[in-house]
């Protein structure tokens, strides 16, 4: 099945295939790579945005990551952070601190990294799925999709630092920030399916 140039095998297609250009396969390729270009440097920015907040400071990159599972679907959505992820072991200053390249990526921080991917592709399949149409399972998607960065990336803290230290700098100061996401995620989701639907209306 093609929606708007882009594959789809699924009852329900994503947010950006709805948005898309419609067309055949080249301007499908296009409309991918565009999206995955787009996607690594929304990544790159949110994760250098730090927002005031309590009892530590937030950024809205793991948002990011789940709302491009949600919107552009599974593939296409675990493509985008795997560059993300790529550009960073290249060396570029992605990541939300001043590190990059092999060494920082196998640091501390691996377990969120491939939680990115984790909740990139699980949250994009609940997306096919028709969990971003309705408010509560957007939020229980979302939720999912957090749970699925905090795993891996508390448990390798817990190996390298043990898991007492572990939950202390790597889960508790950040429960506040997870639940405002995941509310703001939802609502963003909700906007942009009513946006389209009074778009078509219209």
């Amino acid at each position: 099945m093609m929606t708007n140039g882009l594959a789809v095998d699924r009852r329900f297609a994503p947010l950006l295939s709805r948005v898309a250009p419609r067309g055949g396969a080249g301007t499908a390729l296009a409309t991918a790579v565009t999206a995955a270009l787009l996607g690594s440097l929304l990544l790159a920015v949110s994760a250098k945005v730090q927002v005031p907040f309590w009892p530590v400071p937030m950024t809205m990159q793991s948002m990011v990551v789940i709302l491009l599972g949600m919107a552009y679907g599974s593939r296409l959505a675990v493509a985008t952070v795997g560059l993300y992820l790529l550009e960073g072991l290249c060396g570029l200053p992605v990541f939300a601190g001043a590190g990059a390249g092999p060494a920082y990526m196998a640091g501390p921080t691996a377990g969120y990294l491939l939680g990115f991917l984790l909740a990139a592709g699980v949250t994009g399949r609940l997306a096919e799925r028709g969990w971003d149409r309705n408010p509560l399972t957007a939020v229980a998607a979302l939720t999912i999709g957090h749970a699925l960065l905090f795993v891996p990336g508390v448990a390798w803290l817990g190996a390298l630092f043990g898991m007492e230290k572990a939950l202390a700098v790597g889960l508790y100061p950040f429960w506040a920030a997870t639940l405002l996401k995941t509310a703001l995620g939802a609502t963003l989701l909700w906007a942009a399916w009513a946006a389209l639907g009074k778009q078509r209306q219209g």
